[in-house]
């Protein structure tokens, strides 16, 4: 008999508070028919939407909800619940946990099993849309995400309350384990829409020289790169990840390497060709000192100006537009600050590139350095508009349209073989 994929991982699945807990049901389920255990923690506010026996149902395993049991601590204890399992999963994960999580709080079972743990934690946020906006929930992300906390979603959707929509939406149970299973396993095998296929992603800012000490940069924080890196990952896609200097912490399961100018970024993406799909998200340098000093410029006290002879940086996405490699797919961004979208509608053209996400990066929108984007997917079937997004979940919208592109195309090697195309 087979064994299931990945028989012997075991996860600590962590339940709060909020009306999505019920889904969590239906992901214990897929994740138990994979052969990967399950054992649970049900916090108080967790226990007023699913209960112990459901949750017990399903997982095959005893549930635990307090801190200060006797039997519990003594058969099992929080530090061997936060450091037995191959993962951590907090779904749903609401304001309330995320808070006590980005602030080290452990004044109960959950957040105590969280500080403890030695293990990958994932998230799986959910919350209202006006509570994942709020600058608070907003920076407790942040903070846990520069820890190296995974996550995934929230999506963006209708609420449980009437008349409410937006961000905030739980990621739909398949997709989470899609990401659990991606990590459980190290590297993405064959598990998503994108299984079979690479994926080039390039990221954050680059650094181009003036001397030893001073350089030429912009003011993006890469976070709209990683997160596509990691959403493709999700989906299956074997992807590597060029990124420019960043404070982010590498996406798990990403093959990664760091750069700091434009010459490094292209030489590192000509390197990774040929790829399936390339996204070029980076906001790279457009131009360069022409011969950077050997050592450190300095004032001479009179008053004079030093004349940096500036020279342009190869243009990568063209390069990849123009390679005989060049990507089935292929994705570029155009950051502007005026006339965003008729300047990404002549990029498109000009960069001989499939798509163009056009996004206003004025100092107004908070877009460089901020949480949140919003985009505008320009192909040659036309302009789709998107609602303003986290980056992350803006990523998995995109990875969304990328594999149904790829499906469509029948370049998905699953579909090819249900076809007898191969």
């Amino acid at each position: 008999m087979e064994l299931p994929l990945l028989s012997g991982k075991r996860i600590l699945f962590i339940v709060s508070g909020g009306i999505a807990a019920y889904k969590c049901l239906e992901v214990i389920r897929r994740l138990r028919e994979r052969g990967i255990a399950v054992r649970c923690i049900l916090t108080k506010g967790g226990s007023q939407f699913v209960t112990p026996l459901s949750l017990a149902a399903i997982s095959g395993d005893r549930v635990f909800d307090d801190l200060f049991s006797l039997n519990d601590e003594n058969e099992i204890g929080h530090i061997r619940l936060s450091r037995e399992a191959d993962l951590v999963v907090v779904a749903p994960a609401s304001a309330d946990i995320l808070a006590k999580m980005a602030h080290g709080l452990a004044d109960d079972l959950a957040p105590t099993a969280l500080l403890a743990t030695d293990k990958p934690v994932l998230v799986a946020p959910a919350m209202n849309p006006r509570m994942w906006e709020h600058p608070a929930t907003r920076a407790n992300v942040a903070t846990l995400e520069a820890r190296g906390i995974i996550r995934i979603g929230p999506g963006f959707g209708e609420m449980a309350e009437s008349n409410e929509a937006g961000e905030g939406r739980l990621a739909d149970p398949p997709d989470i384990v899609t990401a659990i299973v991606s990590y459980l396993e190290g590297t993405p095998k064959g598990q998503g829409r994108l299984a079979g296929l690479s994926a080039l992603v390039t990221s954050g800012p680059t650094f181009e020289p003036i001397d030893p000490v001073r350089y030429i940069a912009n003011r993006s924080s890469g976070k709209q790169g990683h997160a596509i890196a990691r959403a493709l990952s999700n989906l299956g896609a074997d992807t590597s990840l060029v990124t420019g200097p960043t404070q982010l912490p590498d996406p798990m399961g990403v093959r990664v390497t760091h750069i700091e100018t434009a010459r490094q970024m292209l030489e590192a993406c000509e390197a990774a060709l040929p790829v399936d799909v390339a996204v070029c998200a980076a906001a790279v340098g457009d131009w360069r000192v022409g011969e950077a000093a050997k050592n450190k410029i300095k004032k001479d006290g009179k008053n004079t100006t030093p004349t940096l002879d500036l020279t342009e940086n190869p243009d990568i996405l063209a390069s990849l537009g123009q390679s005989k490699q060049r990507p089935r797919l292929l994705i570029g961004f155009a950051a502007e600050t005026e006339q965003v979208v008729e300047n990404a509608i002549a990029k498109r053209t000009k960069k001989k590139c499939d798509w163009i996400l056009a996004n206003d990066v004025s100092p107004a929108t908070g877009t460089f350095g901020g949480d949140d984007n919003t985009l505008h997917l320009v192909t040659s079937e036309g302009v789709e508009d998107w609602p303003r997004l986290g980056k992350q979940a803006a990523a998995d919208k995109l990875a969304g349209h990328i594999a149904d592109a790829m499906e469509k195309s029948l370049d998905m090697p699953y579909l090819r073989s249900l076809l007898d195309l191969e």
